[in-house]
């Protein structure tokens, strides 16, 4: 788990969605990778997504439905989850849930 990053530029405009109950900021490391940091209220979202994502979740817990998947998947504090490029994805949580998403060039 990621506890600290350094040499990041954070941008200052969030990414706001679904009326506020999920919002993350976009961090680019010197080299040029970026990702997001962000925070998902409680309820259900769906997400599409262009390219590979990898979500981990840095704090709470919440469940995923995957692309291609019938069941939901709990993920908590410390572990992640991976969604397929060109793909939809589901989270669902009852508690406030932290995360940070690495994107993937395939």
């Amino acid at each position: 788990m990621i506890n600290c990053l350094k040499n990041f530029n954070v941008e200052v405009k969030a990414n706001i969605y679904f009326a506020g109950n999920v919002t993350s900021r976009k961090i680019i490391s010197s080299d040029g990778k970026a990702m997001t940091l962000g925070i998902i209220l409680p309820g259900e979202y769906e997400f599409p997504v262009e390219e590979k994502e990898i979500v981990e979740i840095t704090s709470g817990y919440a469940e995923v439905l995957l692309p291609d998947e019938k069941e939901w998947k709990g993920v908590e504090k410390g572990k992640s989850f991976t969604v397929i490029a060109n793909s939809t994805y589901k989270i669902k949580s009852e508690n406030i849930v932290e995360y940070l998403c690495s994107y993937v060039k395939e």
